[in-house]
């Protein structure tokens, strides 16, 4: 397509911009228009997101998000080490949901080698899963309450969440970097006590959610500031590549864990929260329903969960237990080139994917055969639904940009890989 001049015009502009200059101005036509700097450090946009908003007055006529800030190169570090290595990376890409990425990369390692994980891991997978859900969600409702003017139920989730990081912390010594969820199965059970903290986090947890309500979902100020802003048609975002919540709240009842069940999804019983008119409004309601659905599944998932270990027995991925390695050389050997040496898919390419916190969440690899992956590729939520912000807020005023940006709930680290 042919470049204008009104576009070698908007690029020195950007150019400008990233400098350091905060305000250029345009002329079009009759029109006086504001090119601004909405970021990187702008605390709304949740991250070193940058965006260039062109105003005509307060009416946003154009919105470019500029990526890259954060960069990290997690893919090709991944590609640098073993497949368990491998495995803390994945903490910190999305690391609200730490222990679903976790999931999807495991997935993926254990299609490339044919590895079952036992029930008690899949169930265990599942809980923390779902638990890991409920946090992400807390962190988006207090944080989205906040951009837009209440304060005080940012401190009701933050309560919960740490609730949770509590968890993880008994369970792993760490609150959110866990590496719990590995090929194979888990990387240990579940310690004593664990269950009955998990136990009374959800007997309380529809008392809270029914305060997050009370609170806020029909506060007639919340309510109107959040209807009819920031639409997308469901058609748009299934155009864009949205998922998750984002892509629900148009009205398509789209959820990999009932699409395509994995670690045991398709034993529960549990509805796909969807919304109507696809705005800002539709996609708050939607993940207010997710965590009651999370809490559903979370009462049936802790009702019987098996016994057995939490690793596989195959020895292709499972270390020789610990007892064996007083007594056997050929155990001690294995131990050691296993976690040395990592072990070996077969060559071949795999994709696999979970419903995060955001959407979509999946891990293509290849193997060449040896102990390190060949490529990785992470599809992340937060890159595919930002790519419609410039259609949502096209034609909004310019505060509504910071309601829209927190309605599709994006974190940097899934976005700059």
């Amino acid at each position: 397509m042919a470049t204008t001049e009104r576009d070698l015009k908007e690029r020195a502009i950007e150019a400008k911009l990233g400098a350091g200059v905060d305000v250029q101005r345009i002329q079009e036509d009759d029109r006086d228009l504001m090119i601004v700097n909405m970021g990187p450090q702008h605390p709304s946009t949740h991250g070193v997101l940058r965006l260039v908003v062109e105003l005509d007055g307060e009416n946003v006529q154009k919105a470019t998000p500029h990526i890259g800030y954060l960069h990290t190169g997690l893919e090709k570090t991944m590609e640098s080490m073993t497949y368990y290595k491998a495995l803390t990376i994945t903490d910190r890409e999305d690391y609200l949901s730490n222990l679903m990425n976790n999931l999807a990369y495991s997935l993926a390692v254990e299609k490339l080698l044919d590895v079952e994980v036992p029930p008690r891991a899949r169930r265990l997978r599942l809980i923390l899963n779902e638990l890991e859900r409920i946090a992400s969600h807390l962190l988006w409702l207090g944080t989205h309450a906040l951009d837009i003017g209440a304060m005080t139920l940012f401190f009701y989730t933050w309560r919960e969440r740490d609730a949770i990081l509590d968890m993880k912390e008994m369970l792993s010594g760490v609150r959110m970097m866990t590496s719990w969820i590995c090929p194979g199965g888990l990387r240990g059970d579940v310690p004593d006590g664990w269950f009955h903290k998990v136990g009374k986090f959800v007997d309380a947890f529809p008392k809270k959610l029914s305060e997050y309500n009370n609170l806020i979902s029909k506060n007639p100020i919340f309510v109107e500031r959040l209807s009819n802003i920031g639409i997308i048609k469901a058609e748009d975002a299934i155009a864009w590549g949205m998922s998750g919540p984002s892509l629900r709240g148009s009205g398509v009842a789209w959820d990999l864990r009932k699409s395509n069940p994995y670690t045991g999804y398709d034993e529960f019983e549990f509805d796909i929260a969807v919304g109507q008119n696809g705005d800002v409004y539709d996609r708050f309601l939607v993940r207010m329903e997710e965590l009651k659905q999370s809490h559903r599944i979370l009462v049936q998932a802790l009702r019987d969960v098996p016994g057995g270990p939490v690793m596989t027995s195959d020895r292709k991925v499972a270390p020789p237990p610990r007892a064996e390695l007083d007594t056997s050389m050929e155990s001690l050997i294995h131990h050691f080139k296993l976690f040395t040496e990592g072990y070996h898919p077969p060559i071949g390419e795999t994709y696999a994917a979970v419903e995060s916190g955001r959407g979509e969440k999946g891990y293509y690899i290849y193997s060449d055969g040896s102990g390190i992956p060949y490529r990785v590729k992470i599809k992340g939520p937060s890159f595919n639904n930002l790519q419609a912000l410039p259609k949502m807020v096209e034609g909004l005023m310019i505060a509504d940009v910071v309601a829209v940006i927190g309605s599709i709930d994006i974190v940097l680290g899934d976005i700059d890989r």
